[in-house]
C-alpha cells in the first residue's frame, strides 16, 4: 500500500504538469517552421532554391516514370 501511495501524483501537481505541456506545444509547429524557413531561404536565395525545385523535380518524374 505505501508502494502505491508513494506513486501516485496529487491531482494539482499532474494537471499543472500537463498544462506547461500544452503550452509548449503550441509554441512547437515544425511543419509551419519547414515552410516559412523555406519561403525566407527562396527570397534570399532564388536560383538555388529553383535549382532544388527543378532537380527534386527531375528525381520525382524519373522515379515515377511509368516503364
Amino acid at each position: 500500500m505505501s508502494e502505491v501511495a508513494s506513486r501516485t501524483v496529487p491531482a494539482g501537481q499532474s494537471n499543472a504538469r500537463s498544462n506547461s505541456h500544452s503550452d509548449a506545444s503550441k509554441d512547437l509547429r515544425p511543419g509551419r517552421d519547414l515552410i516559412e524557413y523555406a519561403q525566407r531561404f527562396a527570397r534570399e536565395k532564388p536560383d538555388v532554391a529553383a535549382l532544388w525545385c527543378f532537380g527534386i523535380g527531375v528525381v520525382v518524374g524519373w522515379k515515377l516514370k511509368p516503364w
